[in-house]
């Protein structure tokens, strides 16, 4: 049964709304009532679980390192936290970002600001790389930072389940149902109205839709400039066997990781001319993997020359067109609209962070353990993006 009233409201169950409904009542034991509302209880389409599951550190904004530190931790400590036998498979392979001479530069200084901040990358020039990496071409590489420890790849089913089993056995409840409108009494959000026609009157309402987010904070009379963009991953089998492979990201963003005895793979997108993802569309598209994906992953990876293509699928996820950085924080004349929006392909890596800071926010009105102010809302009103140089 939906719950007339609320104290806390979050509209999303999946990564990000569920480490928030976590984090609220089982780490910070928020005593009032939370109701997590989720449109397809199955999430066979969400964002989280049709991602690619991985997890690094090698961004160029401190804040975005911070973030993926504190997820580490949690993923290092997930019996301390959920109980024995607490697992998401976490594979900590690392990642190889490469770099043609023209971006060797900025591979550099986002590595001077990792190593600031405690991250334990590698910087390797061709030589180094070739060592390594036999299997791999330095041919036009110049350099190449790998993550040797805090970085890999992980079950996305799982991590999810984790947050939500145990967020629903502290009293979170959880309510399916698609919200059509939300009511505002002048500078606050009275309550949300669910397409079965029931009225959920709330607190405080957390926004984490991932990528519906900016349809519904326009619900709320908000601008918020994320929208769902499709991606595609390809699942691959290669002859060759390739050792100690990490998640390796070419200069022109194409990735590939192991998985099990296959690799998946993806990236190529021309974010430039792309448009809104329909929301039913979420077929593949195989002319990006034959046209630009393996003929890429050919040139890093000799041996990739041959690949059987196994299966593939396509996600939706989260795009913030403004700065592709996260929104996290209150919207500043509608101070019980809380943002955990626009991740841009981060969200689940970035959820167990966000879902702490969201819920501290609802707490005690501030940033704690991470302050992440600098990805408020207030930036989009200011036209002050965040520019993160290692978007993936």
């Amino acid at each position: 049964m939906t719950p007339p009233s609320s104290d806390v409201a979050i509209i999303g169950g999946a990564a990000i709304g569920s480490a928030v409904a976590y984090f609220l009542k089982v780490e910070l034991g928020h005593s009032g009532s939370v109701t997590v509302v989720e449109r397809d209880p199955s999430y066979a389409r969400s964002a989280t679980t049709l991602s690619a599951a991985s997890i690094r550190q090698q961004f160029s904004t401190p804040e975005n390192i911070r973030m993926s530190r504190f997820g580490i931790e949690v993923f290092r400590e997930l019996e301390d936290r959920f109980g024995r036998g607490a697992d998401i498979g976490f594979r900590e392979g690392g990642y190889l970002l490469l770099a043609s001479e023209a971006g060797e530069e900025t591979l550099r200084r986002n590595w001077e600001v990792q190593r600031a901040e405690g991250a334990d990358i590698a910087l390797l020039g061709p030589a180094g790389l070739a060592e390594r990496f036999p299997w791999l071409s330095v041919a036009g590489i110049a350099a190449g930072a790998f993550g040797r420890t805090g970085e890999g790849w992980f079950d996305a089913h799982s991590l999810l389940n984790l947050f939500r089993k145990a967020a629903r056995a502290a009293g979170a409840v959880y309510v399916t149902g698609a919200v059509t409108s939300i009511e505002r009494e002048g500078g606050r959000i009275a309550s949300v109205r669910l397409a079965s026609g029931e009225r959920i009157a709330c607190g405080t309402l957390v926004n984490a839709a991932g990528p519906q987010a900016g349809d519904v904070a326009e619900m709320a009379g908000v601008a918020l400039p994320v929208e769902p963009r499709k991606r595609s991953v390809f699942v691959v089998r290669c002859r060759t066997p390739l050792p100690g492979m990490p998640l390796l990201v070419d200069p022109g963003g194409i990735y590939v990781r192991p998985e099990g005895d296959v690799f998946i793979c993806g990236g190529g997108e021309d974010e430039v001319g792309e448009a809104r993802a329909a929301d039913g569309d979420f077929d593949v598209d195989y002319t990006l993997f034959e046209e630009v994906v393996w003929p890429a992953l050919a040139i890093e990876v000799p041996a990739m020359e041959e690949l059987k293509l196994v299966r593939a699928w396509a996600g939706h996820y989260d795009y913030n067109a403004f700065d592709q950085n996260a929104v996290i924080g209150p919207h500043p004349r509608i101070p019980n609209f809380i943002f955990a929006n626009g991740f841009s392909g981060h969200g689940l890596q970035q959820a167990p962070a966000a879902g702490r800071a969201v819920a501290e926010l609802i707490m005690s009105g501030r940033f704690q353990t991470l302050d992440l102010s600098a990805f408020g809302y207030e930036r989009i009103l200011e036209n002050r993006p965040v520019h993160e140089l290692n978007v993936i």
